[in-house]
């Protein structure tokens, strides 16, 4: 039996170590390409948009993180103020389509207009190759790319890590920091923070 054991601890080991890790999109880097469909089902990709500023938000409405900047109208006003100065900004949802969270693009954009967003762009992610691709963990999970295509920001959207609407009003907001310096042509204080929320509910 303790053989046995063993054995089974052994196999569980090797296949940790042969689980293929999720990737990492680093700061520095090219930002990997991808194409998706919007709510509307209209094709969208990160090459569209080259030459201009892109913001990366992953969205889930059930989660907690994501209510609290929606509920303080946090996201909608950086969605608003930025898109306005030639900024693009696109929303993924890659919440799985067998969990209990996934929500229909028509579920998805009644909830943001329903909170008032103004998004460049929104996408489904249901396989997750988008979110793996980038290393998305949390909703909200932030990317800032330049209009050279490179990641300048991945992280959280602020340094405030609660679900509590009312800590926005204190918060450094990282994103808005990033967009402001790198428009205004200076170097990124901030490249990458950790981010906070609730896990992205992917596919096994």
């Amino acid at each position: 039996m303790i053989h046995g054991m063993i054995r089974a601890l052994a196999l569980g080991a090797a296949l940790l170590v042969s689980a293929p890790a999720m990737a990492q999109a680093l700061p520095g880097q090219l930002a990997p390409a991808f194409a998706l469909t919007d709510l509307a089902g209209k094709p969208v990709r990160l090459a569209d948009f080259r030459g201009r500023y892109v913001v990366l938000e992953w969205t889930n409405p059930s989660c907690p993180f994501v209510q609290k900047h929606y509920v303080s109208g946090n996201l909608q006003a950086l969605q608003k103020r930025y898109t306005a100065g030639g900024v693009a900004w696109l929303v993924v949802n890659s919440t799985a389509a067998n969990h209990s969270e996934f929500l229909q693009a028509a579920q998805q954009a009644a909830w943001l207009d329903k909170q008032g967003a103004a998004p460049t762009a929104t996408m489904l992610d249901p396989d997750g190759k988008v979110g793996r691709a980038y290393g998305a963990r949390t909703t909200p999970h932030m990317y800032v790319i330049d209009p050279n295509g490179k990641l300048i920001y991945a992280g959280a959207i602020d340094d405030k890590r609660s679900a509590n609407p009312a800590d926005v009003k204190t918060a450094k907001n990282y994103v808005a920091q990033v967009l402001d310096e790198a428009r205004a042509g200076k170097p990124v204080s901030t490249a990458s923070t950790p981010a906070y929320g609730c896990s992205v509910k992917y596919a096994d």
